[in-house]
């Protein structure tokens, strides 16, 4: 089961963020080794437009961790307001696991 983490990201703004994916007993990193990451975010779940969230595994055979950004261009052309977003990956087997879902809230920006 996916953990939820709902995130606020500013219009205009860069954004970074990096998770953690732990095996079930939510201590040991998982080995990465050899697997892909994808993830986007939608306006709703049955939307047909999708925004691409820039996705990598950093440190895979001993961290399991997975960075996710996008550049301030990205951010600006994203109109304000709420979405949700998943992040999958998937193994060399083509076996996918959702590891993180939740909302997004697009906070308007005024400075540009």
């Amino acid at each position: 089961m996916a953990g939820i983490l709902n995130i606020t990201i500013d219009q205009g703004e860069t954004y970074t963020n990096t998770n953690s994916v732990f095996l079930a007993d939510g201590v040991t990193a998982m080995n990465l080794t050899g697997y892909t990451v994808a993830s986007k975010m939608r306006k709703h779940y049955t939307s047909t437009t999708a925004h691409t969230i820039n996705t990598t595994i950093t440190n895979p055979a001993t961290a399991g961790l997975i960075d996710s950004s996008l550049s301030a261009t990205e951010t600006s052309a994203i109109t304000a307001g709420y979405y949700v977003y998943d992040l999958e990956i998937t193994s060399s087997g083509g076996v996918v696991t959702r590891v993180v879902e939740g909302k997004v809230h697009m906070k308007p920006g005024v400075t540009r």
